[in-house]
């Protein structure tokens, strides 16, 4: 049996802050207090540092096939970036093919991670075809495959987008099974009749992409996949929430008592859309579906987050190189959809969040691990440092600055949306279940140490 301590750290929670010893033992967290007599296998001196829980990124697309590529980052190369950026946890998304079943798309996915990934990780089930056979397919995708949370596309006709009565049917199904849905929530029709518009007019630049996308595409979207869960029950959760407007929409459901869970990610909280308008293709490295919004937007979900509205921050990471986007050079709608952030996600969050003092470090740590570890089923044994949780713990600098930039930075992808920005506080040690994964940038483990997550039917009171 292995065993690690770290001395003389200072522990932080999503509710507490205290300075303590963690011992560690086969992977799990065995002992906290102070000054801990015992010996272990290897001694961490953590002074001056904070120890958070290992990050959980709820939101990622490694190797996706999508618009006729794939996403640059493998399992391998995504999960181990994660974990030099602070992040140990990650939740992609197995998608459904049209015509096929979830259970094949649950078993490429696990043929695309299974004995790849660095990280520890789990899916989400997208379901594109909705019918009376995978209908019959639910229960087994719940409890014998560990998968609770299913994704509905509301954009995206004809690939993945899937109508409103397969949405309703489908959240009376999971209310039966213990799942939660989650949704891309996009009005998928008003968005392809603003793209038509646009190339018919010989607009094509990147910039048309958000001009196609406008906030209320997405607003309209969630206030009628939320009405569609309060009338069934399910619970619900709205990925990568950008604007205001969807905002109101939430807050609105509160005032008949429903919860909505919400996550945004950091890019809609630190980039605003006047990126679209740069020069020449600049402005094709963040086109991603919602599309980046405007600064008042960024202040929304700031506010969102303090005010228990949002509850988890997430990437969305789907890395295209710049081959890759220039599929879409004469076409906007051609560009792949998406951008890389998991590196860089744990990071951004403490410097633009706690140093700046927009959150405080409990709500850092709720954010980065803890929110995401309740909604879906990984609590307590991710998500906080407890006795008897995985031994996941970021030994974490706050003095530390430093400058993120595609040369230095471990995605497989040749640009970083961030370059040049100056960030306070790095990632020291990341430690993987009691073993530490990367210590100083440099990793200490390799291609097929992460584990693969079974989950249990969703529960509201976790």
């Amino acid at each position: 049996m292995s065993s690690l301590l770290i001395r003389n750290g200072t522990v932080v929670t999503a509710t507490d802050k205290y300075q303590a010893d963690v011992y560690i033992e086969d992977e799990k967290v065995s002992m906290i207090g102070a000054r801990l007599e015992v010996t272990a296998d290897r001694e961490i001196d953590a002074e001056g540092c904070f120890l958070f829980p290992g990050g959980i990124d709820a939101h990622t697309h490694m190797e996706l096939p999508f618009m006729g590529t794939h996403a640059s980052d493998t399992f391998e190369s995504g999960t181990l970036a994660g974990l030099h950026g602070g992040t140990t946890t990650i939740i992609d998304f197995a998608i459904q093919t049209q015509g096929k079943s979830m259970q094949s798309a649950i078993e490429e996915w696990h043929r695309k991670a299974d004995g790849h990934a660095v990280g520890d990780y789990a899916f989400h089930c997208a379901v594109t075809d909705f019918n009376d056979e995978t209908r019959k397919e639910i229960p087994a995708v719940i409890n014998e495959h560990g998968i609770n949370s299913f994704k509905i596309f509301m954009a995206y006709k004809g690939a993945l987008m899937i109508d409103d009565r397969q949405m309703y049917e489908l959240m009376e199904e999971l209310v039966d099974h213990g799942g939660i849905m989650t949704a891309h929530t996009e009005n998928g029709d008003m968005v392809d009749s603003n793209i038509q518009k646009n190339l018919e007019a010989g607009n094509t630049e990147p910039r048309y992409h958000v001009l196609s996308r406008p906030a209320i595409c997405e607003a309209e979207a969630a206030g009628r996949a939320i009405d569609l869960a309060h009338q069934t029950g399910c619970p619900f959760y709205i990925v990568h929430t950008t604007c205001e407007e969807t905002l109101a929409r939430v807050k609105q459901a509160t005032l008949r008592n429903q919860k909505v869970h919400v996550e945004t990610c950091i890019q809609y909280l630190l980039l605003d859309d006047s990126y679209y308008f740069k020069d020449g293709f600049e402005g094709a490295k963040v086109v991603m579906s919602p599309p980046l919004r405007k600064k008042k937007d960024q202040q929304a979900l700031w506010a969102g987050i303090e005010q228990n509205l949002v509850h988890h921050v997430a990437t969305d990471h789907c890395p295209f190189c710049m081959d890759q986007k220039a599929m879409g050079k004469d076409d906007f709608s051609k560009i792949p959809n998406g951008a890389p952030g998991i590196e860089n996600r744990f990071e951004l969050l403490y410097s633009e969040g706690v140093t700046k003092g927009r959150i405080g470090l409990n709500k850092f740590v709720e954010m980065s691990s803890t929110g995401a570890a309740r909604i879906f089923g990984l609590f307590p044994r991710k998500g906080t440092i407890a006795v008897g949780s995985d031994a996941d713990i970021i030994i974490f600098d706050p003095e530390v600055k430093h400058t993120i930039s595609a040369e230095t930075h471990h995605m497989n992808v040749d640009y970083n949306p961030y370059e040049g920005w100056v960030v306070q506080g790095k990632t020291r040690t990341t430690i993987l279940r009691g073993t530490v994964a990367v210590d100083n940038g440099e990793a200490l483990v390799g291609e097929g140490f992460g584990k693969y997550l079974k989950r249990p039917p969703f529960d509201s009171k976790v």
